[in-house]
């Protein structure tokens, strides 16, 4: 299942492989495709639907970064 969201604090290509592979770190995700254009954009394909709560936990344990979903 992918999903629609918004990475903010998102700057630079470092600040995308940094992001893509702290979320790829969580057991029920399979893929994080994050772009520059427009800035923070992301589409994360999970084996089951995971909550804001849950994807911040995991993006907590970088320092500036927020996640909130994009409605379809």
């Amino acid at each position: 299942m992918k999903q629609k969201f918004q990475i903010n604090g998102i700057t630079c290509g470092g600040c995308v492989a940094r992001v893509k592979m702290t979320l790829e770190k969580h057991p029920k995700i399979e893929k994080a495709e994050i772009f520059l254009a427009p800035k923070g954009a992301t589409i994360i394909t999970m084996k089951e639907v995971l909550s804001i709560a849950e994807l911040q936990k995991q993006l907590s344990k970088l320092i500036g970064y927020t996640i909130t979903e994009l409605k379809q």
